[in-house]
């Protein structure tokens, strides 16, 4: 039986699906981007000076893209040598202090992510040759901080819903 809780982290899931997807778009143009700059440099003797900028202000919101979309597939680096060797309730207890480790740093780079992007936008602060505000490049980092630890905190409660496995 599908609970609330688990309809809203599927529909949480596809917004994590589609954010990944929209960094894998940043990826291909920053890819082609960057192969433009290189063929310009090195071909015509000509290099574009926004190629670095514009790639370089990119990585910010590509780097957060993948977080919630990495908790979703489980593909944290994680060391289990001594959790297995756990009752299943201090196996619980341990998964529940790492969401909650998680919940604490997506948290805070989820405030300073926010933070740096309304305050750009006060500022009016726009890069030095591309000339476009700052804040659009601020904005979907913060988003991707917020979507990751809001699926952190919606994973953790589902984990204290559900009982101990044995």
């Amino acid at each position: 039986m599908e609970t609330g809780l688990d309809r809203l982290i599927g529909r949480i899931e596809k917004a994590v699906v589609w954010l990944t997807g929209a960094g894998a778009a940043i990826v291909l143009i920053q890819m082609c981007w960057i192969t433009y700059g290189v063929f310009t440099r090195y071909a015509l003797g000509r290099p574009d000076r926004m190629v670095t900028e514009a790639t370089a202000l990119l990585l910010f919101p590509v780097a957060f893209a993948g977080l919630a979309y990495a908790l979703r597939e489980d593909s944290y680096p994680k060391v289990t040598m001594l959790t297995d060797h756990l009752a299943p309730r201090l196996r619980k207890v341990a998964e529940v202090f790492n969401y909650l480790i998680m919940l604490g740093v997506g948290g805070f780079f989820s405030l300073a992510g926010i933070s740096a992007t309304v305050r750009s936008f006060n500022s009016g602060a726009s890069s030095e040759i591309l000339l476009w505000p700052r804040w659009i490049f601020w904005a979907p980092g913060a988003f991707a901080l917020c979507l990751f630890t809001f699926y952190a905190a919606l994973r953790l409660v589902r984990i204290l819903k559900t009982p101990a496995e044995g």
